[in-house]
């Protein structure tokens, strides 16, 4: 009985019919179509098959696919930063040129006297020096600071180092651990997605790209400036070494390879002439 239900079933799917387009006055048959259930659901299958294709080759050979996310490149992404930092600096612009009309009208109203303007410099910061008098407090708690920090080395050296550097977010995902150098964790680790895509932090070339029993698949990128990043328990490595790399560029998946790990995440270290320091403080994780 089950075969012959097959059987009844394929035999209905198969089954042809007749289409016919007659001409009304003369009855005539213009065009005549065998069709069946099959041959509809075939052609449906190809259209949809042609419709995805298109789809997919617009969105990979045209700009379409810097909307999608995780498909911004390098240059793209360089760009949205450069465009930030403009419409900054533009900002301070403008709010400069206000302060300086602002001034001039106070210098008209009688508020400010004319013979105390020494430059246009100090006429622009004037309104600005004016609404940030420091109180007693605020001079007692600089003096402190400045006291506290004035030997501290290692603040002014990390400030200067990264001048000029835009760092990539290694990969997406929520930060698990946080950098420790007293417990001899010198980096931060991030759970991920697994085969999600590791992104070159900076500009560098590529010195270490290999296989360890403690943290699986590590790569390690030299920087300028005297940077060195390391990502570590990587799923594949897709960069090896002396190969140069671009920020924001994919060099490795995330993975869970290695003794030392608890799940899909990527170990980040980023070291500084020798030197263990929070990735936290240059990337927003």
């Amino acid at each position: 009985m089950k075969k012959k239900g097959k059987k009844a079933f394929w035999h209905n799917f198969k089954f042809k019919y007749k289409l016919t387009i007659t001409n009304e006055n003369t009855l005539e048959e213009i065009v005549e179509l065998h069709v069946s259930k099959l041959n509809g659901v075939s052609v449906l299958l190809s259209a949809v098959t042609v419709i995805f294709l298109i789809s997919a080759t617009i969105i990979v050979f045209t700009p379409l696919r810097n909307y999608l996310p995780g498909y911004m490149n390098s240059e793209v992404r360089a760009q949205v930063v450069t465009n930030a930092l403009r419409a900054d600096s533009l900002q301070q612009v403008v709010t400069r040129q206000n302060m300086y009309i602002m001034n001039i009208q106070d210098i008209f109203s009688g508020k400010v006297k004319a013979d105390t303007v020494q430059s246009i410099d100090s006429l622009t910061i004037l309104r600005s020096d004016s609404l940030m008098e420091r109180t007693r407090q605020e001079e007692e708690f600089r003096k402190q600071y400045e006291e506290s920090e004035r030997y501290n080395l290692t603040a002014v050296n990390d400030n200067n180092a990264a001048s000029g550097l835009i760092f990539y977010r290694p990969t997406r995902g929520m930060m698990s651990s946080n950098f420790n150098s007293e417990n001899r964790h010198y980096g931060v680790d991030i759970a991920a997605n697994p085969n999600e895509s590791v992104l070159a932090t900076l500009d560098g070339t590529v010195i270490l790209a290999t296989y360890t029993a403690e943290t699986g698949y590590v790569i390690q990128i030299q920087h300028g400036q005297d940077f060195v990043s390391v990502y570590k328990h990587c799923g594949s490595l897709l960069k090896k070494e002396g190969d140069p790399v671009k920020g924001g560029e994919a060099i490795a998946l995330v993975g869970n390879t290695g003794e030392k790990t608890t799940g899909p995440h990527l170990h980040f270290e980023l070291w500084h002439k020798g030197r263990a320091i929070d990735p936290s403080k240059y990337i927003v994780f």
